[in-house]
């Protein structure tokens, strides 16, 4: 099980393996510590605030998300959250595959429950509140599938598959469910533009990237670029291509022994001094002091 103190925003992390692809993160972060980047999975995941007050985006949509509250993303949904408060923040995620919950043949659980979820026609509502009793016992569910997965309990995979399941079904009620399946097309090609870019920043952050040949994927000019990344992501381009390589580098400094003058360089800082800095601000503490903190020897 992978808890950890700060979650590395790693859109090609593998969550579970092939046979069950399935896994729950608890992560808990010092007051003024940036929450989530905008990022996206091909899974789907059901974010659940236990402590704080965050303003959350799904694709286009802003909410605000409080203590005892969840979200559901769809798969491929673009998302992030920003801290409302200074104050410590804590969460769980529950990160699955939509394929987990596939029939071995097509059944009549595929056809009225598992696929309308995959195409989006018949989804969970996206913002969970305990005040609407039904959404109460969703929260319940998600509870007990996060203490099974917390020690590992006898039968884990099927207890996981016949909750999702058992969710599913309290969305036969009328009304309850969403349908997904059709965005307005201005925001589709926001989001398709979006994702353009990440994935571009995913690619390349280990060399320099300049504004520049970041608003020519798009194309846009420079300064509407710089505009439009920031009204989707609420950072800079610079500042969210910083965030994504320390996160990087938070990686290297928990699994490995490098110099962290190394691992500096490996993630695309050329200067030392400026990577202890942006470190410093990203992570609330010094390279060397984040890595004193997850048990590795210190270097560099």
């Amino acid at each position: 099980m992978d808890r950890t103190t700060q979650h590395l925003l790693k859109e090609n992390r593998v969550h579970g393996d092939v046979m069950f692809p399935v896994a729950a993160y608890w992560i808990e972060l010092p007051a003024g510590t940036h929450v989530l980047d905008t990022h996206w999975h091909e899974e789907a995941e059901f974010f659940m605030l236990l402590e704080g007050e965050v303003q959350f985006q799904v694709d286009t949509d802003y909410f605000p998300l409080r203590a005892g509250e969840a979200v559901f993303i769809e798969s491929g949904d673009i998302h992030a959250a920003f801290s409302l408060k200074e104050t410590p923040c804590k969460f769980c995620a529950f990160v699955f595959h939509p394929d987990f919950l596939a029939s071995a043949q097509y059944d009549a659980i595929q056809q009225h429950a598992v696929q309308p979820l995959l195409e989006k026609r018949q989804s969970f509502p996206r913002h969970i509140t305990p005040s609407i009793p039904w959404h109460k016992e969703l929260l319940e569910h998600l509870e007990r599938i996060m203490e099974a997965y917390a020690v590992t309990m006898p039968g884990l995979e099927a207890f996981m598959k016949g909750s999702l399941l058992i969710m599913l079904s309290r969305l036969a009620v009328e009304g309850r469910t969403e349908n997904r399946s059709q965005s307005d097309s201005a925001d589709t090609t926001k989001i398709s533009r979006l994702k353009k870019v990440i994935l571009y920043i995913q690619d390349n952050y280990q060399e320099p990237i300049r504004t520049r040949n970041l608003s020519e994927l798009i194309p846009m000019s420079e300064g509407q670029f710089c505009r439009f990344f920031k009204a989707m992501t609420r950072k800079t381009p610079v500042d969210y291509i910083n965030s994504y390589r320390i996160r990087q580098a938070a990686d290297l400094l928990r699994s490995s022994e490098r110099k962290i003058s190394d691992i500096a360089l490996e993630v695309g800082f050329d200067n030392v001094s400026y990577f202890i800095k942006v470190f410093r601000k990203e992570m609330k503490c010094t390279p060397s002091e984040f890595r004193k903190h997850s048990g590795q020897a210190a270097g560099g």
